[in-house]
């Protein structure tokens, strides 16, 4: 395989620095199915950052496939709704210190369904500013303002209406909840809703892997959009990627939080990358070759996305620092629905993402590299049933 990758690497070299600069119609990426979970259809969260809710119940919905056979819409809007007003009254009672905003995580999710229920899209699509898409900036600062004035009142208490405001908001930008709805035939509630599809939340965890806490115990993710302040179960980082392969293996989604802000995210190629970008572990033909270009140019070629370049060996240390050192940050949940491997052999995973399907190589999808979801990730959400054998056994599940 070295070979055949100091091949690839060398023919590419020479033409690479001028083609980078076309927009490629094809990927160089021939990628091979090996796994593909059943799922529903990709959907855009447009300019909201509401990537939780669309990564969330994308799993539930991919949840609720493999269990009935049906296929469900659920509505993003409804969980964003009581989330929002779940965060405003605790960044309330923190004085403001809280991490306030659209951000969340899969505990997001799971907090609205348990208390409230779920509703289709039909019952409640959160559009009611004029907009075919959600957009909510103006919404996002006018909730921000509104929450810092509630805190910074002068009276010497807050008023007995604050929260009546506060819901007077997010009806005005995204409509009320609805009680009752019809569905099929049948008028029901949010929580009859979640009843009939027999999702039960005590089936799931989340994991994720770090060094600094004890492995196989619970702990809290120490990142700001985390204001719930949820727990996850800390694996090894070579278990946590065992359970990701076992769990699609097995026939279940992954929800996915991770860092896209990496410069190895091309989300418009469709893949993302960790380039090693050590010379010295480098093919001595292309390392030669690189050396004799400049700084910017050896950049280029690592991030060009138009050959496949050897990747970095991840390891515990290395994503540890880079979470430490704020180069991996909370930044876009998403949701792993299968594998793939590339011609020269190398694995990926494909990723459901939500911002939108139209003019996308891969259709709203992404296939981000084995090393990538070892370095970025930093947690996982999945069905214990996906845990294998022997990690179920050490986090005595």
């Amino acid at each position: 395989m070295k070979n055949t990758l100091l091949l690839s690497l060398a023919l590419s070299l020479s033409g690479l620095l001028v083609a980078q600069e076309k927009e490629a119609e094809k990927s160089a990426y021939q990628l091979e199915t090996l796994t593909d979970v059943p799922h529903t259809a990709v959907k855009s969260q447009y300019r909201s950052g509401t990537c939780w809710s669309f990564a969330g119940l994308g799993f539930l919905e991919a949840e609720l496939l493999r269990m009935t056979d049906k296929t469900y819409d659920l509505s993003e809007m409804f969980l964003v709704k009581y989330v929002y007003a779940a965060k405003t009254r605790k960044y309330v009672r923190l004085h403001g210190k809280l991490n306030y905003g659209p951000g969340g995580g899969f505990s997001d999710m799971f907090y609205v369904v348990d208390n409230f229920g779920i509703v289709p899209e039909s019952a409640y699509d959160g559009l009611v500013i004029g907009e075919e898409n959600h957009v909510h900036g103006e919404m996002d600062a006018v909730l921000q303002a509104y929450a810092d004035a509630v805190i910074k009142n002068k009276n010497g208490k807050l008023t007995p209406v604050w929260q009546k405001g506060m819901n007077g908001i997010l009806d005005a930008y995204l409509g009320e909840a609805p009680d009752q709805f019809e569905f099929k035939g049948q008028t029901m509630t949010p929580i009859d809703f979640l009843k009939q599809t027999k999702f039960q939340s005590s089936d799931y965890i989340e994991l994720a892997s770090f060094t600094h806490v004890p492995y196989y115990k619970p702990f809290v993710i120490q990142i700001p959009d985390n204001w719930m302040w949820s727990e996850s179960y800390n694996l090894p980082l070579n278990e946590m990627m065992e359970t990701i392969d076992n769990a699609l293996e097995k026939g279940y989604t992954v929800g996915w939080d991770a860092d896209v802000s990496d410069k190895g995210f091309g989300w418009k190629k469709g893949v993302a990358i960790v380039p090693e970008q050590d010379l010295s572990k480098l093919p001595e033909q292309l390392s030669d070759s690189l050396k004799a270009m400049t700084k910017a140019d050896r950049t280029k070629y690592f991030y060009s996305f138009e050959t496949i370049v050897q990747e970095q060996e991840i390891t515990p240390e290395i994503r540890q620092l880079a979470y430490e050192n704020y180069e991996t940050t909370d930044d876009h949940l998403m949701l792993i629905v299968g594998s793939a491997k590339d011609q020269l052999g190398n694995k990926y995973y494909k990723v459901k993402n939500s911002w939108g399907h139209e003019d996308h190589i891969y259709g709203g999808y992404c296939y981000a590299s084995e090393a990538f979801v070892a370095y970025k990730t930093l947690s996982i959400l999945i069905n214990k049933e996906g845990l294998p054998k022997k990690t179920q056994d050490k986090l005595k599940l």
